[in-house]
């Protein structure tokens, strides 16, 4: 099943957090989709919520293999 454009971007950007953030990187997207919701882009709210959702679906070895690659 071929992955679009945004949602290679959505995962793309939710590994950096991890790799960045670790444990905060739900913090920080949470932070920047509410920082698009008061510019009013809607487009780029999307995507950081769906990093959101990608972040939170993650299984806990995801995330500690993404920070181990730091």
């Amino acid at each position: 099943m071929p992955v679009d454009e945004d949602e290679r971007r959505a995962r793309q950007e939710a590994h950096w957090l991890v790799r960045e953030f670790g444990a905060e990187a739900s913090l920080y997207a949470a932070m920047k989709a509410e920082k698009a919701i008061e510019q009013r882009d809607f487009g780029r709210c999307a995507r950081w919520k769906r990093v959101l959702e990608i972040l939170a679906d993650s299984p806990s070895a995801d995330i500690r293999r993404g920070v181990a690659v730091k």
